[in-house]
């Protein structure tokens, strides 16, 4: 069976209910195909900064989500070797300025509350996608379940994978040669820490927790794969477990109490991979109504926790553009699927130099924090505040703008 739409989004991710949800506040209806039975809930929680907020108030949800996550007031940033001095004091250290926020939200009810947003019937799950083809201005996408969509937009937020991606040419992300278990944990009652974000290195790992609200903690480990051989397919949280708990036995007593509390469903792995920044400068991320945002445009390592801000931007950014190229007249469009094409091509402009800049921040700020050595421990004991800390900032006070049509 065939059916037709005019904006089909792929992925019912951050990036894919975001973009949806955009182009409904300006009453242009899009479906999003996702592949899962239901919302893909894995990953516990996310940091989400300045920029990550600005785009939840333009899309009208900020205020909900701020309800149940608390703001973050400082960075802890310590050694797992306690006989190094101890580290400067940075005046980035403090977020009591106004300037910057910082609150790490459940990804559960970030999904939950964009897609109850959204008009019933935007999301249909159980829909796999298994090829793309096209048909002069149109996209013909083949289902698992052998039904045909043809659309004339298609907007690629099916992750890292991306089939969306695969299809414009881009290359496969590449290894970074690091890895990261995550992990979330809840207290029966009050966790008692303040609301900063606590960060330990030492060994070649980084190791670190912030809170989430007054019962719960999100916790993250990175290192070189070389410390911890593990197959993916193992799915042995176990061994995640002791593996953390054994690169952090020189911390604090309460510290490595986060993660002995963690239970074992709470617990997962990842190899971190990252699209070679100079592939979006060269490749094709928009060709033919066809882009891709969020993971499929341009992952990368966690160290700015810029992941999913990111995609919150792109999905801002991507319903303005197509919501100005849709909703505004225009004569000299001699067909209607130019329209489109000027939305995405505007979006291209707009998002490819900051998708290269975020990629490569990330790894240069990992690749220092997990360089190994006494006196690069030393060094980073000293100033990797001043360093790390203001790059992040830096990255995150960025303003994607409103859901207003520009003229």
């Amino acid at each position: 069976m065939e059916f037709h739409e005019d904006i089909v989004i792929v992925g019912a991710g951050i990036a894919g209910l975001a973009t949806a949800l955009g182009l409904h506040r300006f009453g242009i209806r899009s479906l999003v195909l996702e592949s899962s039975e239901s919302l893909r809930l894995t990953g516990f929680a996310l940091a989400m900064w300045t920029n990550a907020w600005r785009a939840l108030d333009a899309l009208g949800i900020g205020d909900v989500l701020r309800a149940t996550a608390l703001q973050i007031q400082a960075f802890e940033i310590s050694s797992f070797n306690s006989n190094l001095p101890s580290q400067e004091p940075s005046p980035n250290s403090n977020l009591n300025s106004g300037k910057t926020e910082l609150r790490c939200v459940r990804r559960k009810d970030l999904l939950e509350t964009l897609e109850r947003e959204l008009p019933q019937g935007t999301v249909r799950y159980s829909s796999k996608i298994v090829s793309i083809e096209e048909s002069g201005n149109f996209k013909l996408l083949h289902l698992a379940d052998g039904s045909v969509f043809r659309t004339k937009v298609l907007i690629g937020c099916d992750g890292v994978n991306s089939m969306v991606a695969k299809w414009l040419g881009l290359k496969d992300p590449i290894n970074t040669g690091r890895s990261a278990i995550r992990g979330y944990v809840v207290y029966p009652t009050n966790h008692g820490y303040e609301p900063k974000f606590h960060a330990y290195f030492g060994g070649g790992v980084r190791y670190g927790f912030v809170p989430c609200d007054d019962k719960s903690l999100y916790w993250f480990c990175t290192f070189s794969p070389s410390l911890f051989k593990y197959d993916e397919n193992e799915n042995n949280p176990l061994k995640m477990k002791q593996f953390v708990l054994s690169s952090i036995k020189d911390a604090p007593e309460d510290v490595f109490d986060v993660v002995e509390r963690t239970t074992l469903d709470c617990i997962s792995y990842a190899h971190l991979r990252q699209r070679s920044p100079w592939n979006l400068l060269t490749g094709d991320i928009v060709k033919n109504n066809v882009c891709v945002i969020g993971d499929a445009l341009h992952p990368m390592t966690p160290d700015l926790g810029q992941g999913g801000c990111s995609a919150l931007e792109d999905s801002v950014v991507l319903a303005r553009c197509l919501a100005e190229a849709l909703l505004t007249k225009n004569e000299r469009d001699d067909e209607e699927c130019e329209k489109p094409k000027m939305g995405r091509q505007k979006f291209s402009n707009q998002r490819r130099w900051r998708s290269f800049s975020l990629i490569s921040a990330a790894y240069l700020v990992g690749l220092v924090q997990e360089s190994d050595g006494v006196v690069i421990d030393f060094l980073k004991k000293k100033f990797m505040s001043r360093f790390s800390v203001g790059i992040v900032m830096r990255m995150s006070d960025f303003d994607c703008g409103k859901l207003l049509i520009v003229s």
